[in-house]
């Protein structure tokens, strides 16, 4: 008996910078969606990701960790401004209904 012969798909091989533009997508857009889009398997673009953030040493991950808690804590800030004006224009227009 003759076996067949195993005609595989050769794997395709990706930049590294395909691999950090389709990182950058999947945080838009969703893995599924940028998976979708790019043609890849959605496990591609978690294990680029994942190797991503291991790569990442630990300075460079509390330095934009501050970064982003420093946004939100701005953004929090601003928020809370804009709820503070909006309940005394409540209060306001509250008392000139009576």
């Amino acid at each position: 008996m003759t076996k067949p012969t195993a005609t595989k798909k050769p794997r395709k091989q990706h930049t590294p910078e395909f691999g950090q533009e389709a990182i950058e997508l999947d945080e838009h857009i969703g893995v599924a969606a940028a998976a979708r889009e790019l043609s890849l398997y959605e496990s591609q673009l978690y294990n680029w990701r994942s190797k991503q953030q291991n790569k990442a040493t630990s300075p460079e991950r509390e330095s934009e960790q501050a970064a982003e808690i420093a946004r939100l804590k701005r953004q929090l800030a601003e928020k809370d401004e804009e709820l503070a004006i909006l309940q005394k224009a409540a209060t306001y227009f509250a008392k000139r209904l009576k």
